[in-house]
């Protein structure tokens, strides 16, 4: 059996609106099934835990910390999901404002936004 996610993993076009996806299981794997939307940002990053460093026990004794002050690395945590999906719905919502007027752009950024909205009327 082909799998098709692999050979063809683009669905979208890069001058459109992405409208589909390919569905992926819990752990990240394609399940063959193309949604009809755009994915929602989910992402799962990393993050290493620090390098010990020689001598770091000498500068640590410089410090006098409270135990309230002392932040772990696991603690840590940089999530931009939220801040993307918002973003996205932002941008949607333009999108779908038709009165050039309404968009508060100068009017050299309104020319250039009706321009990629529609080419082909533009000369």
């Amino acid at each position: 059996m082909e799998n098709e996610f692999f050979s063809k993993p683009i669905l979208n076009s890069p001058y459109e609106y992405p409208a589909r996806h390919w569905e992926l299981d819990d752990k990240g794997q394609p399940t063959q099934h193309i949604v009809e939307q755009r994915r929602r940002a989910e992402f799962i990053t990393p993050i290493p835990k620090p390098k010990k460093r020689k001598g770091a026990g000498e500068q640590a004794q410089l410090f006098e910390f409270e135990e309230s002050d002392e932040i772990s690395s696991s603690d840590q945590r940089y999530d931009p999901t939220p801040i993307i999906n918002e973003l996205r719905k932002s941008i949607d919502d333009w999108r779908k404002l038709p009165d050039p007027t309404s968009w508060l752009v100068t009017p050299e950024t309104a020319r250039l936004l009706q321009h990629w909205r529609h080419p082909h009327l533009m000369a």
